[in-house]
């Protein structure tokens, strides 16, 4: 089953064949998983809502259209459902604890150079939090997924080109935020 491509694999998946879902799964879940975590900060959460996006996908799959839009667009879509229903049960403000992610270190760096740089780290850190739900998900998409413009619209629900309008605007504003720091 693991020479399926992913288009094949879809389309048992649309006709009830579950070995099939599952490889969309195994191919999916990683990544599911990470988005989910970024947005929640907690992987009991994330292991939680990564679980109900599958079951929801599996539960849904025979409805699913094949229109050109890849599969893992509408599995973003509905985890980025799911956050927004968990976000708003547990009001909660903080979407992106990106501290928890542990960036690497460059082992010759001077102690002070390493300092610097994780101040400089904790405020990007911290300007990124302030960021509305919409550009955290922008910026978790581009810079840790590495989604293309195109796919981030597709998972989005907006066009490319407000997709490019809107990154531009938040690396604006993140710039603004950042530059009396540095």
């Amino acid at each position: 089953m693991d020479e399926l491509t992913d288009e094949v694999a879809l389309e048992r998946a649309i006709q009830g064949d579950t070995e099939a879902f599952s490889v969309l799964y195994e191919r999916n879940i990683g990544r599911i998983y990470n988005y989910i975590f970024y947005r929640t900060g907690s992987s009991n959460d994330a292991e939680d809502l990564t679980e109900r996006v599958f079951q929801r996908a599996l539960g849904h799959i025979q409805s699913f259209k094949i229109r050109g839009v890849p599969f893992s667009a509408w599995l973003y879509r509905i985890a980025h459902n799911l956050v927004a229903n968990w976000h708003r049960d547990n009001q909660r403000n903080k979407e992106v604890p990106l501290e928890e992610h542990e960036m690497p270190v460059n082992k010759l760096a001077q102690p002070e150079h390493e300092l610097v740089q994780s101040q400089e780290r904790e405020h990007l850190l911290t300007a990124i939090r302030k960021l509305p739900a919409e550009r955290q998900q922008l910026i978790i998409l581009k810079f840790v997924e590495h989604l293309s413009n195109n796919e981030v619209a597709v998972i989005m629900g907006r066009s490319e080109g407000a997709i490019k309008s809107l990154y531009h605007r938040t690396l604006m504003a993140l710039r603004d935020d950042m530059t009396p720091h540095l």
